[in-house]
């Protein structure tokens, strides 16, 4: 089904061109378990997973969504194959997530799913990462996260309903060797899930943590360095966005992608000391 183009604003501003959201009646809001579409915004939805996400969720044909990146074209175009409100922004910085709060609410009406997939990362010794590039981890998998999220929940309480899922990574369940402030940033994610589906209970709002081991996304080309590991083998974007619609429609909690990935985590907490000196000799 395809709308006819709507002059969106850009982070900055500045007028572009995309699908409007249709005129249709909200059909049932995402609970904490159970989805019939309604209003939904995706972050990080230029490409890779939070592209894959956009289409997934425009393939049950329920949903009138918004899709945010930094890459203007990509977001474009993923829009429109979508037929999504596009909103080019960076979401960094004072105030950003609020104005894409209040965009979306303005385009769609209600926001009854948050799919919170922005992220960058860098590879490399900690020794050697730049002090930008820490800030930069953080500010666009932690701070950029957590203020939208902050934005969001209170609408969504306040409608008796809504699920946020947050994308975050197996580096942030064990550790990867090179990749610290990325683990560390994926970590905080992960508890803030946590912590914050305590708050929830009772509210009729869920959240979701969803954690992909290694995808096939321009993740690593855009941190400079590519993944040459022989195992395990990345798997499609595709694979996650299905993980992302089994929390929503099922209610989870937490989602491993793929589900063994779940076992070094339970090693870990199991015998510590052994994962350690496994990951020491094949990390």
């Amino acid at each position: 089904m395809s709308h006819a183009p709507s002059r969106v604003r850009s982070g900055s501003g500045t007028p572009v061109e995309a699908a409007a959201a249709p005129g249709v009646r909200h059909r049932s809001a995402v609970g904490p378990t159970g989805a019939a579409g309604g209003g939904a915004l995706v972050t990080g939805a230029s490409s890779g997973i939070g592209a894959a996400v956009a289409r997934r969720l425009a393939a049950d044909g329920g949903w009138r969504m918004v899709l945010n990146g930094r890459d203007r074209a990509r977001l474009e175009e993923v829009a429109r194959g979508t037929s999504a409100v596009a909103y080019p922004a960076d979401l960094c910085g004072p105030g950003a997530g609020r104005r894409l709060a209040e965009f979306a609410l303005e385009s769609v009406g209600r926001v009854d799913l948050l799919v919170a997939g922005a992220g960058v990362g860098w590879a490399g010794a900690f020794s050697s990462m730049p002090g930008s590039a820490i800030d930069e981890v953080f500010d666009v998998n932690v701070l950029a996260t957590v203020h939208l999220v902050r934005q969001l929940l209170p609408h969504m309480v306040r409608q008796g309903g809504g699920r946020v899922v947050i994308i975050g990574s197996l580096a942030g369940t064990v550790g990867v060797r090179d990749e610290a402030v990325y683990s560390a940033a994926k970590a905080a994610l992960g508890a803030f899930a946590d912590a914050v589906r305590y708050e929830l209970r009772g509210t009729g709002v869920g959240i979701s943590h969803v954690v992909p081991g290694v995808v096939d996304t321009p993740f690593f080309d855009r941190r400079g360095v590519p993944y040459r590991r022989s195992r395990p083998k990345p798997v499609p974007a595709g694979r996650v966005a299905d993980a992302v619609w089994e929390a929503v429609v099922k209610g989870r909690d937490e989602v491993y992608v793929p589900g063994w990935t779940r076992v070094p985590g339970r090693v870990r907490g199991a015998a510590p000391g052994l994962y350690r000196r496994l990951a020491a000799r094949f990390g």
